[in-house]
Formats: C-alpha cells, structure tokens, sequence
C-alpha cells in the first residue's frame, strides 16, 4: 500500500517534465539557482547574528551524506519525490563539483552511505520515514560482506562519483542506518585524521544531512553546508528542503553555494 501511494505521488510532480528539466538544471547550475523558489531566499534582514567558516587546508573535510542511486537518479526508488528539489537545486553536478575540488586541492574526502541488509528488515518499530524505506526496498543489500546485485543497484553510488569515492583515498564510513551519524565511525575517522572543521553537503536536506549536521556540531566541529549540493522530498506533510534550509540557517556556522565552496576551497589550498 505504502509503496503504491509513493508511486503514485509520481503524477502529482509530473515524472515526466522534471527529467526534461533534470538535464537542464544539471548542466546550468548558475541558471538553477536564479529560477529557484522565492520561498528559498534568503531573509532581506536577517534576525540572526551572521556567522562563518574559514577554510583551512590543514583541518578541513568535506562530507557528503547517501549519494546514493535513490536518491539522485530517475532510476532511483525516491524520484518521483525528490527528482523536483534535486533538479531544481542542481544536487547531483554540484556535488560533482564538490568532490572533484577536494581532489584536485587534497581536502579529505568522506562519505557517510546509507545501507540496509536482511537484518534491518526485523525491526520491531519504525517512525514514518523509517517505515516507508523499508517497504519500498531504499538502499537494500544482500548483507554486510558481500557485494551481490549491488553495482547499480539503488544503493549503489551514483557512477559520475565513484571515480572519485573509489580512489582509496575516500572514507567511505560504515553505513547510518537511520539520519545521523551516531551510529557509524565518521566522526571517529574524523578525529583519527585531525579533522576540526566540515563542509556538508549531500542527501537529504532535511533528514541525513540535518541529522548529520546536528551530530557533528554536538562534536565540536565548525560545520558549514552547501546549500545547493542537497535536495530533499516534496510531499504533502512539506517541502523537505525549505525545512532544512530553514534549520541551516538557525545552526550551521555557514551556509554556502557550490560555487562559493568551491572557491573557497581553491583559495585555502
């Protein structure tokens, strides 16, 4: 039943027009965030004192939350939900960017996965979203040790990434199974690596990488996310991205584009 009302959510955003528009938005990213909703405009006057983040070579990671094939991809089991926010935003070339920068300017790069095996499936109780990725079968594999039907697979990481995630230079961490990232050893190999300070980016906006984001800060680091290197679900209870935008802007040391991150970046380097 579950799977059949997320199914058909996909006539409500027009499947068809948001992947014309996909290519689009992916290939003009500048373009992308003029056309973006009014609603995401940052406030004329802030109410807020107005904070930053200097990037320092020495201590800075950038970590990017699920990038996953159901998240991003028109083949993944999430689109008809997020396929709008993520074409929209630009997220799957802007995170591109952001990984490709890491690598030409040795900034650690870290990804924190989201994967379920057989196991997970026994779960006694579940909130909302929880219920709903296990029902439509979001990130599953065949178990912990073994990498049957994984490539390509939703869980899998988008294939404009893994030159980049499988250079043996990347922590990919042990996988979340929830939004944050209590459970796994990112912070662990954050710390192992001296890392103080964290650029955010990935997906979704309002569930992994707000959890994520709230983790980090818990712990200590200076956290700044990319605005536009995110994306999250469109569905009746709200729009996932406004939530966490809003959120970003209340707690996170700095809220940047991909572009200004970027820059960044190459000048700490």
């Amino acid at each position: 039943m579950i799977r059949t009302n997320l199914l058909a959510l996909a006539a409500a955003v027009s499947v068809t027009a948001c992947m014309t528009a996909y290519s689009t938005a992916q290939a003009n990213p500048a373009e992308t965030l003029k056309a973006l909703p009014l609603a995401y405009a940052d406030p004329a006057q802030p109410g807020l004192p107005q904070t930053d983040m200097i990037v320092t070579a020495s201590d800075t990671a950038i970590v990017i939350t699920d990038p996953q094939i159901d998240f991003l991809s028109p083949d993944g089991v999430t689109w008809a939900v997020v396929g709008e926010s993520v074409t929209e935003l630009g997220t799957v070339n802007n995170l591109e960017a952001l990984m490709k920068a890491a690598k030409a300017n040795d900034i650690p790069l870290f990804v924190s996965p989201h994967h379920y095996y057989p196991t997970d499936h026994g779960w006694q109780f579940e909130g909302p979203l929880e219920k709903l990725m296990h029902t439509i079968g979001m990130f599953d594999r065949k178990g912990p040790y073994t990498l049957e039907g994984f490539d390509g697979s939703g869980s899998d990481f988008m294939p404009q990434y893994k030159p980049y995630i499988l250079d043996g230079k990347t922590v990919i961490t042990s996988p979340h199974k929830v939004y944050g990232p209590q459970q796994n050893d990112l912070v662990l190999q954050l710390r192992k690596r001296g890392v103080k300070k964290v650029i955010l980016a990935g997906m979704s906006a309002n569930l992994c990488t707000q959890a994520h984001l709230y983790e980090l800060l818990e712990q200590g680091f200076e956290v700044a996310v990319v605005r536009d290197a995110t994306a999250a679900a469109k569905l009746p209870e709200g729009d996932g991205y406004l939530a966490a935008l809003i959120n970003f802007r209340y707690v996170a040391n700095a809220l940047w584009t991909t572009e200004e991150t970027v820059s960044r970046i190459e000048k700490a380097s």
